[in-house]
């Protein structure tokens, strides 16, 4: 089976997902594949993915509810804005949908942004929340240490919460436990945050 899981579900919890999984049934073959929602989904509609988690995306209304996560606007303890210049946001690179959705925000609320960092996974974007870089729109779960919500302080846009949808075409029964298996792991990860 193979099962694409969006960079912006997987988490900090992907170890614990695969061993879920592998309970389930201890002599899997799995390919698992990360990577942005929209380009999974389409690897999906393309037939190269037999499932996919991902986040929403827009023009699509099918898949099944696991959960809704909510975001918010996330930077390094000590960081500090510098009065009168852009706000600098750590993003993932195109075409991450909470990124555009992020970017769109903030143009409709009038706060001028430049992007400071541009990271290939979320683990990149939270390693320069760390180092200081920027403000980042992301989930609590997938915070490093020590990151807080600065969205307030800065007067930022709400970040609405947004669904991850399990999109399949799974038929077996053993793949179809796995994946309810993934599915209840992921729902306990997200109530848990």
């Amino acid at each position: 089976m193979t099962i694409g899981i969006s960079d912006h579900v997987a988490g900090p919890e992907l170890p614990s997902l695969i061993a879920r999984m592998n309970v389930q049934d201890p002599n899997p073959l799995i390919d698992l594949r990360i990577g942005s929602s929209g380009d999974l989904l389409t690897s999906y509609d393309r037939r190269e993915l037999d499932a996919v988690l991902v986040r929403f995306h827009a023009g699509r209304s099918d898949g099944e509810l696991i959960s809704e996560e909510r975001l918010g606007w996330f930077a390094a303890p000590n960081w500090q804005h510098r009065t009168g210049e852009p706000l600098p946001l750590a993003t993932l690179a195109e075409p991450c949908g909470v990124r555009i959705m992020a970017t769109q925000l903030t143009d409709e609320a009038g706060v001028p942004w430049t992007e400071s960092f541009v990271g290939g996974g979320v683990m990149a974007v939270a390693g320069a929340l760390t180092a200081g870089l920027g403000v980042s729109a992301l989930a609590r779960r997938m915070l490093p240490f020590g990151a807080i919500n600065v969205g307030a302080k800065l007067e930022l846009p709400k970040l609405p919460s947004l669904p991850i949808l399990l999109h399949s075409r799974v038929q077996q029964s053993g793949a179809r436990d796995v994946l309810r298996t993934l599915s209840a792991a992921m729902r306990s990860a997200v109530g848990a945050s």
